[in-house]
């Protein structure tokens, strides 16, 4: 409307002048009024277009591509827009990933649970006849509470598994003399160690330190130690080796088990999983805890392993002053 207004101004001030006047300012105001009704029509039609397209993001679709190599302002929105799609795009893949994870992760919860709850029903079922013979009842009573010990176990493991995954953890930044650490790992596992007879050597100086929380990392170097007794043979050996330099502080615990076949290698750190040499009352969290807590720390954790040849896991932490 005002651009009218301002072509009738002109034609008029025209006027006063010549007829050539009026009819070139009438050419040029009809072109300069058309021109802006084409570009706004124009406008619209493009930002008809992205409100199309926004409404197929917010219905999940984000398989359009708006981008635009031309100038202009609409061109930097449709770039723009083009962006927070990918983003989303993204978010909504990771989200679908941690979904499925999720599902897979309570799935196998649940089967976990389930065959030492179905275990200990039977044997409570059992325990009910008053005609079994007292050394069955002692060996079910003893079964159960070996189950209920299973669980207990399996529970705490995996609440702290899930805090280490959510990020909550809190770990403390304290120098830690690694012998110090050895031994509170060890100290629950002396018996385990002396039912299977077995041999622990710890070599390093005693001032070998790192930066870290004490507490959690004795619970990873519980794990590591808890497979190799597992799958040390009777009277077999362990050791235990550890050393710094200016990069990192290096752990390296060796066992003379069965090894690790090369197909189980790169799934040992996943949680449930079960190689090939795993006993049945194995559930396959422990590495994966032992990994999880290293990494948040800063540190790595690597095998080297070959079957009929033993096991030897590398833990390094590194110096935060580099």
């Amino acid at each position: 409307m005002t651009m009218v207004t301002v072509g009738i101004v002109a034609v008029a001030i025209a006027a006063f002048l010549s007829t050539m006047a009026i009819i070139l300012v009438t050419v040029l105001t009809l072109l300069l009024i058309g021109t802006t009704l084409w570009a706004t029509m124009w406008r619209y039609r493009e930002i008809g277009k992205l409100s199309g397209y926004l409404r197929d993001i917010s219905s999940g679709n984000y398989s359009m591509d708006v981008r635009d190599n031309e100038e202009g302002e609409l061109s930097i929105l449709k770039n723009e827009i083009y962006k927070v799609t990918s983003m989303l795009a993204e978010h909504k893949s990771s989200l679908q990933a941690d979904k499925t994870h999720l599902t897979d992760a309570i799935s196998d919860i649940s089967h976990q649970l389930k065959t030492p709850l179905t275990s200990m029903r039977v044997m409570t079922d059992l325990l009910e006849d008053p005609n079994l013979p007292e050394s069955k009842r002692i060996e079910f009573t003893h079964n159960i509470h070996v189950q209920l010990e299973r669980l207990d176990w399996l529970v705490t493991s995996l609440l702290k598994l899930s805090k280490i995954d959510a990020g909550t953890v809190q770990f403390k930044q304290d120098v830690i003399l690694v012998r110090d650490l050895i031994e509170k790992a060890l100290e629950s596992l002396h018996a385990p160690i002396d039912v299977k007879n077995q041999r622990v050597s710890i070599q390093g100086e005693d001032t070998v330190s790192f930066t870290g929380d004490l507490n959690w990392t004795a619970e990873a170097l519980v794990n590591i130690l808890k497979n190799g007794i597992e799958h040390t043979p009777e009277e077999g050996s362990m050791s235990i080796r550890f050393s710094e330099n200016t990069l990192f502080t290096d752990i390296v615990i060796t066992d003379n088990g069965p090894g690790i076949p090369k197909e189980d290698l790169p799934y040992i750190f996943n949680r449930f999983h079960k190689g090939k040499h795993n006993s049945e009352e194995s559930v396959g969290i422990g590495l994966a805890m032992a990994h999880g807590i290293i990494a948040n720390q800063g540190g790595t954790i690597d095998v080297d392993s070959a079957e009929g040849q033993g096991t030897q896991f590398h833990v390094k932490f590194y110096k935060h002053n580099i």
